[in-house]
């Protein structure tokens, strides 16, 4: 996991995203930060540029000075992670994430808080209340290790 998110650090080729297309619901940008706690703390910070909805769509993350670390997209089934290092690709978007980052991640779950919505995610519980002012917190209790997603979202 520490060997992919270096991998993820110190990528260097930049990428434009993808140009959107009908099929996309919505689009946003900002900085994320994973933690999972445990006997073998982890954590990951990057900036993003998120489009699409839970079955069609793409992540990008950026290093602070703007250059690509990774992108992942999907549809159909089917996820492809591309970084400077490596290529994954897996037929479950959520199985591709946890590879990636040691963790399950609500995905469908995700676009509906990013809209404000509440949804639920088993284990998960995503407090709402800054979402207007672009923050979004979400904490995993169950299964361990514990993990806390936080995003803030650029104007």
């Amino acid at each position: 996991m520490l060997l992919i998110c270096a991998m993820w650090l110190t990528g260097c080729a930049q990428q434009p995203l993808a140009p959107k297309s009908a099929a996309d619901d919505d689009t946003w940008s900002g900085r994320l930060a994973l933690q999972v706690e445990g006997q073998d703390s982890q954590s990951f910070s990057a900036m993003f540029e998120l489009r699409g909805n839970p079955g069609r769509g793409g992540l990008v993350l950026l290093s602070p000075l703007g250059n690509q670390l990774a992108q992942l997209d999907w549809k159909d089934g089917h996820a492809q992670l591309v970084s400077a290092q490596e290529s994954r690709t897996s037929d479950s978007l959520d199985t591709l994430l946890q590879e990636v980052t040691g963790t399950r991640i609500p995905v469908t779950a995700l676009f509906s808080w990013l809209k404000g919505t509440p949804a639920t995610a088993p284990g998960w519980r995503a407090d709402l209340a800054g979402v207007a002012q672009g923050r979004l917190v979400a904490h995993r209790d169950d299964p361990q290790p514990q993990a806390t997603l936080r995003i803030a979202l650029t104007r």
